[in-house]
Parts: C-alpha cells; sequence; structure tokens
C-alpha cells in the first residue's frame, strides 16, 4: 500500500450519510400513505384528531368568502364549512390562526405549538448532534488508524446523546423511542464504568 493511498479520504461513507439524511428529510415531509390532496391555492394547516391525523383547508380571500374543510390522510373529505360554522366548532382563535396567515412557520415545521417547546426541540437536536458526532469521530479516528478505534469520548457522546433523546422522547409521548435510549443509557455507562475501573487497574499495575 503506497503512503498516497493509506492516507487517501474515504468519501464514499460522507456521500452516503448526506443521501440518508435527504431521503429522511423526504420520507418526514412526505409521509407515505398521505392521501390527502388540498387544492392547489388553498392555505393548509396540520391538525391531529385522535389518532387520525389531516389538515385544514382554506380557500377564498375575504371572511365572508372563506370556505374551510377537514382532509384527513386517509381520503376522507369534509362538507365545505363557512367562517361562521368552522368558529362554531373550534373557536375564534384557531380559525383565526389557520385562515388568517398567522400560523407561525417554524411550529408548523417542527410540529409544535409554543416557543417553549422549542427548548424541548433544542434538547433533542442536541441529542441527535451528539450521537451523530460520535460516529464522525469514530469513523475519523479509524480512517487515520486504518482500524477500527473505538475511544472513551464515543462513549460519553453516546452516553450525553442518549439522555438527550430519552428526555426528548419522553416530552414526544414516543413510546418506541423511550424503549430504544433507556437499554442503550445503561450500555453506554456501564463501557464507561469498565473503561474507568480498567485505567485503575493499568494505573496500579504501574505502581
Amino acid at each position: 500500500m503506497t503512503p498516497e493511498t493509506k492516507g487517501r479520504f474515504k468519501w464514499e461513507p460522507a456521500a452516503l450519510m448526506v443521501l440518508l439524511v435527504g431521503i429522511g428529510f423526504w420520507l418526514v415531509m412526505n409521509p407515505s400513505g398521505n392521501r390527502a390532496r388540498p387544492r392547489p391555492e388553498s392555505l393548509t394547516t396540520e391538525i391531529r384528531v385522535g389518532d387520525t391525523r389531516g389538515i385544514v383547508e382554506v380557500t377564498g380571500d375575504s371572511l365572508q368568502s372563506q370556505r374551510f374543510r377537514l382532509l384527513t390522510r386517509d381520503g376522507f373529505e369534509s362538507a365545505e364549512l363557512s367562517r361562521t360554522q368552522f368558529e362554531a366548532v373550534f373557536g375564534s382563535q384557531i380559525a383565526a390562526s389557520v385562515a388568517d396567515g398567522r400560523t407561525n412557520w417554524l411550529f408548523r415545521l417542527l410540529n409544535i405549538t409554543s416557543w417553549v417547546s422549542l427548548v424541548w426541540i433544542a434538547i433533542g437536536f442536541g441529542g441527535q448532534l451528539m450521537f451523530s458526532g460520535r460516529m464522525f469521530l469514530q469513523w475519523l479516528i479509524s480512517e487515520r488508524h486504518k482500524v477500527s478505534i473505538i475511544t472513551p469520548a464515543f462513549w460519553w457522546f453516546s452516553l450525553l446523546g442518549g439522555i438527550c433523546l430519552f428526555t426528548y422522547f419522553v416530552w414526544r409521548q414516543d413510546a418506541v423511542g423511550v424503549l430504544g435510549q433507556s437499554s442503550g443509557i445503561v450500555i453506554y455507562a456501564r463501557n464507561l464504568r469498565l473503561i474507568s475501573k480498567q485505567k485503575r487497574r493499568e494505573s496500579r499495575a504501574l505502581g
């Protein structure tokens, strides 16, 4: 193996990561099985009723001409409601938020309803960044040495990221995420404990 070949940075894994991130975001923004088809000129807002998700479609430029429809992902389309009829069911505040353009685009993107929820979103993103960071760190060190290496920093990133994601999934009431992270946290902490004990044994042996 020549020095040039040994030191060459592998771009394929990075390209694959970018591709997977793109596919993931596409799936989030365009979930399969969504049969709701709003009119192109309408204003839409996501809504959830019980276990059913869908959108509220609003057409019309004035209070008198506005028409509301509920479209669910399974293909159901309600009859059109006037502004007055919609307010009678959902209230004037909800009617204003979905029809008057005052819905915060950031809230819609992150599927939250208040600025306080951004704290939880930040915790979730922070945990995910640490999880991604641990893999990049392990990958870069392994590429440098041309052998798979797992450093203590990998386990620290895993533990802190797992705690953040566990907290985030609890807030989201996501049982799958909570289950996945709860077992991981214990494993990460145990590996750090074993590393610490090994270092103490080595220190005593040298002393």
